[in-house]
């Protein structure tokens, strides 16, 4: 790696083991270019190599809102799940679409609400994910990502701690130190109510907070996919615009939408 980065042995171990802490731009992109890093990989490297004063000084992340204007936004896209994510990948907000194709993140606890918990600790997860190692793996590499920024966040410590523990491929592909950040792609699904999806998804940052991202699923026009977000969509309007049961004397429905079905998607793994 030394010879690849054009430096000596002694001086690249020093750098490697944080020895130097003014090392210099030439030198971090020729130990970019040496391990062929990609562009989120090279970011990563430069934010590790040379934290600013106000990210060395951080110690808590300020607590994050969504704007009432993004919460309408959310609310007015009713074909396509639509969700905002924060820091940790908490789930701060999410349109009834995406209540009901993932979980309804609502009737959780506040803890809960986090798309890594999901992820790991519910098993309906392992099954809506056609390849969940790989989306695991993403859900690490993009926490990865974010301790890179925020090294000093204790509620990032205590979820990497409790998802370690309870569960042995997080711990595994945690200590692999991948980094990714989402833009768009394309993944499967299996949904428990309308079989197989194939969706893209876009992940942009809103103006104004750049630790918040809106993430949009959307399927091919004409396609089954489309066909199943669709009858998902139309089920989820006809549930929640459903009467109270009198002769219940509750609702028929809960608030994702969807009945049981969604009720057993809310069910965290207890297991350690």
């Amino acid at each position: 790696m030394a010879r690849l980065a054009g430096m000596s042995m002694d001086y690249y171990v020093r750098l490697e083991r944080g020895r130097n802490l003014n090392v210099s731009e030439s030198v971090l992109d020729a130990v970019a270019r040496a391990l062929r890093l990609t562009d989120t990989e090279r970011g990563h490297l430069f934010t590790l190599a040379r934290p600013s004063r106000s990210r060395t000084r951080q110690r808590r992340p300020g607590p994050q809102r969504v704007r009432p204007g993004l919460y309408r936004v959310l609310e007015a896209v009713t074909d396509i799940p639509a969700v905002a994510l924060g820091h940790r990948l908490d789930l701060l907000a999410s349109n009834r679409l995406a209540r009901a194709f993932y979980t309804d993140f609502e009737a959780l606890p506040h803890r809960e609400r986090n798309m890594a918990r999901f992820v790991f600790l519910d098993d309906a997860a392992r099954e809506l994910y056609v390849d969940w190692p790989a989306a695991g793996r993403g859900i690490v590499a993009t926490l990865h990502l974010y301790a890179g920024a925020h090294p000093h966040d204790p509620q990032l410590a205590e979820l990497v701690g409790e998802l370690s523990l309870r569960d042995a491929d997080f711990r595994r592909w945690w200590a692999d130190h991948d980094v990714y950040r989402r833009e768009n792609g394309t993944k499967r699904y299996h949904h428990p109510l309308v079989g197989d999806l194939t969706l893209s998804y876009e992940a942009f940052n809103p103006s104004g907070d750049p630790d918040q991202t809106l993430g949009l699923h959307t399927a091919e026009a004409g396609s089954p996919s489309e066909h199943a977000l669709r009858l998902l969509a139309s089920w989820t309007a006809e549930a929640t615009a459903a009467p109270r049961s009198e002769a219940a004397g509750r609702p028929r429905e809960n608030s994702a939408g969807i009945g049981s079905p969604c009720s057993t998607r809310s069910t965290m793994r207890d297991e350690s």
